[in-house]
């Protein structure tokens, strides 16, 4: 697939979410990045299912991809899937039955990602890759939006799409935590696929400019090998 960008939600103005949601889309954003936070797994606490719903009910119909930061995780998935979710990523270390939990995501017709944090390794997922639709690397430390993209995870990002060549798979691969106009294009270039901006996107003043000039970067950069 071509890349996308994901719109960050944690990053929006929460007391007009439709709204922002829908300017950030007619801006040229590709897709709806739901990050859900319990404050237990995460310290943080955000979005439920019903904002997930209001949405919909706006009048949002881009896939909106559902980030759960939660513990346990599986009556949450239930409840996305059943207010809009398009895909459902969660943590392995938040689940009893990782196995379990990526089934209960597909037999609820979403599509279902693992995500891992940044010292969380690949391994073990060759275990789990006929029900995996994707991975979702962390490039920080999930639980607050703002944060400075860690470099070590430009190695991770090589070394699963790597691994995804080596079992004759094609992946989604989306990468998420700090991607602004600095980080985008070697994000871009190391194989994400979807590239989550939250701050970079949300806190400017011309959405349609930031979208704009994010993607004349990344364009830039295909002078260059893509992975």
């Amino acid at each position: 697939m071509t890349y996308q960008i994901a719109a960050s939600l944690l990053s929006a103005d929460w007391a007009q979410l439709g709204a922002e949601a829908k300017a950030i889309i007619d801006a040229g954003a590709d897709r709806i990045h739901f990050d859900v936070m319990d404050n237990h797994y995460v310290p943080n606490l955000t979005l439920g299912p019903q904002m997930c719903a209001a949405l919909r009910a706006y009048g949002i119909t881009c896939p909106i991809d559902v980030h759960l930061m939660v513990q346990p995780v599986d009556d949450l998935i239930t409840a996305f899937a059943q207010h809009g979710a398009t895909s459902i990523a969660f943590h392995p270390e938040a689940s009893l039955h990782v196995d379990r939990s990526l089934q209960l995501i597909q037999s609820q017709g979403c599509l279902a990602y693992l995500a891992l944090n940044p010292a969380t390794p690949l391994t073990g997922l060759e275990y789990i890759l006929d029900k995996l639709d994707g991975l979702l690397l962390m490039s920080v430390n999930p639980g607050f939006a703002g944060q400075s993209f860690l470099p070590a995870i430009y190695k991770k990002i090589t070394e699963a799409k790597d691994w995804y060549k080596s079992q004759g798979k094609t992946l989604v691969l989306t990468v998420d935590g700090g991607i602004n106009i600095k980080t985008a294009a070697s994000v871009y270039q190391a194989g994400a696929d979807i590239l989550v901006m939250g701050t970079a996107l949300f806190e400017v003043p011309d959405y349609i400019k930031t979208l704009k000039d994010l993607r004349q970067e990344i364009q830039g950069s295909r002078g260059h090998e893509r992975y």
